[in-house]
């Protein structure tokens, strides 16, 4: 339990979502070992990994992976935390996948966290509340909490959301959850963004009063209309649908969710030279967690390399460092 000064002792533990080197791993300069090492040598002690994305032999890993997965594990004195699971609902050209195709896939997912020692498993946000509830028997019995990711524009008052805390209560905290993706909390326009649509050519004026709209609160929704009557062009129609993507809710909300909310999506587009983030607030969502008594880990989940690569070298590693730094700082960690 780690003391900060004014507030109750904590569990809160940090990690990584392997997710946030994408560029590297993307571009081979970074190996899932090299990402693994990365965050080990952070203080980020709790592994998030897309087996889509990352393992070989997915939906079917290979042995050997499995092995030197573990190996990593004890090598680097880190802990395998949730896998991520995606559910594509649209495999076949004339028809949705019945609702017994996808808990079959679902239940697939559950088994290749098991095999890497997980104990979540992320669902996407297209998961229904159905296909929850059918396989909630199979997750329980596999010792897995399956969580539904929080992800904006939806939020906790979406109908969708609300539609999914019935089956959760129903199933029980153990075995149905959530996973607050935390650019529910986008105080600010991302800076990276507004930025890339300018280099792309968008009209400052347009820009500026997109950003600007965003960051009163003002309505997004109408944001597309006035791009429109001013004579924008597609970039500026797509920074303006991009503004309806980002939903700001204040931290305090995450209070009332927290007996079902069993990880944390640190999400972030832009840690600051200064050591902050530029959009998101964990100055202030962190003393939230500590309050609610959140026992979870913060999975820092870099999402700033595709609006910058156009210009500029993309060093994940920096980013997602700054990021632990400021976790660490906030979770009142000491070196």
């Amino acid at each position: 339990m780690t003391p900060i000064s004014g507030r109750p002792p904590h569990a809160i533990r940090r990690g990584v979502s392997l997710y946030s080197f994408q560029e590297e791993y993307f571009l081979r300069t970074m190996t899932v070992e090299d990402c693994v090492a990365a965050a080990a040598g952070m203080g980020a002690t709790g592994i998030e990994i897309i087996p889509e994305q990352s393992v070989p032999g997915y939906p079917e890993p290979t042995d050997e992976f499995v092995t030197r997965w573990h190996d990593w594990m004890r090598a680097y004195g880190t802990t395998p935390v949730a896998t991520n699971a995606f559910l594509d609902t649209k495999l076949h050209s004339d028809r949705l996948l019945t609702l017994d195709e996808q808990a079959a896939r679902v239940r697939r997912d559950i088994d290749i966290a098991v095999r890497l020692g997980a104990p979540i498993v992320k669902a996407t946000v297209n998961f229904s509340p159905e296909v929850m509830a059918a396989v909630a028997p199979y997750a329980e019995d596999q010792g897995v909490r399956l969580l539904l990711e929080v992800h904006a524009p939806f939020h906790f008052g979406h109908p969708w959301i609300l539609e999914h805390l019935e089956v959760m209560h129903r199933a029980g905290a153990h075995v149905l959850g959530l996973m607050p993706d935390m650019g529910i909390h986008v105080r600010r326009f991302p800076r990276v963004v507004s930025e890339r649509a300018l280099r792309d050519g968008a009209r400052p004026d347009l820009v500026d009063h997109i950003v600007r709209t965003y960051d009163d609160h003002g309505d997004t929704h109408a944001l597309m209309d006035i791009v429109n009557y001013r004579g924008g062009g597609p970039v500026e129609f797509a920074l303006a649908r991009q503004a309806t993507h980002y939903i700001w809710t204040e931290p305090k909300e995450l209070l009332a969710h927290m007996p079902f909310t069993g990880h944390i999506q640190a999400k972030f587009y832009e840690m600051t030279d200064e050591g902050t983030e530029y959009s998101i607030p964990y100055e202030d969502i962190v003393p939230v967690l500590v309050d609610g008594g959140f026992t979870g880990y913060l999975s820092s989940e870099y999402e700033g390399n595709r609006h910058i690569q156009d210009a500029f070298h993309v060093d994940s590693v920096v980013q997602v460092r700054r990021q632990q730094t400021l976790l660490a700082r906030l979770l009142g960690e000491t070196a």
